[in-house]
């Protein structure tokens, strides 16, 4: 995967001045250049960015995977499992309401990941992951 390229996504927020707090002070992420209309946020070296939308109401859907309902849409990004433990912690230590807490999914199964979900302040669901072994990361 040394070769892997940046993504680039952009998501509808219904409040640009929440989404700044929410990516840039909570999570932390370098903002990049922006607009009345957007803001381009460094995501783990992708481009990710908010587009205003003030009508904005995502979604209420999920799949049943692990036995857990995962939102649909999500995104998010595969961690190592140290930055995802760190990312977990403090993510509890502030309090953040879970859709799913930090876990272990498929433990002991090809593909076993940690995962946990949220959403951010537009109701956007986020799932970030880690495994121990990256060459998991399409295991059958």
């Amino acid at each position: 995967m040394s070769n892997l390229r940046p993504f680039h996504l952009a998501v509808p927020v219904n409040d640009l001045v929440k989404a700044r707090e929410f990516y840039g002070n909570f999570l932390g992420f370098e903002e990049g250049r922006s607009d009345k209309q957007w803001i381009d946020w460094n995501f783990y070296g992708h481009q990710f960015v908010t587009h205003l939308n003030p009508n904005y109401k995502p979604e209420n859907y999920c799949n049943s995977v692990d036995e857990h309902a995962v939102p649909i849409p999500h995104f998010g990004v595969v961690l190592t499992m140290e930055d995802w433990k760190q990312l977990a912690k403090k993510l509890e230590n502030q309090h953040i309401e879970f859709i799913i807490k930090p876990y272990i999914r498929f433990e002991g199964l090809p593909g076993e990941q940690a995962t946990m979900f949220f959403l951010d302040p537009s109701g956007n669901a986020l799932e970030f992951k880690a495994f121990n072994n990256l060459d998991s990361l399409f295991a059958k």
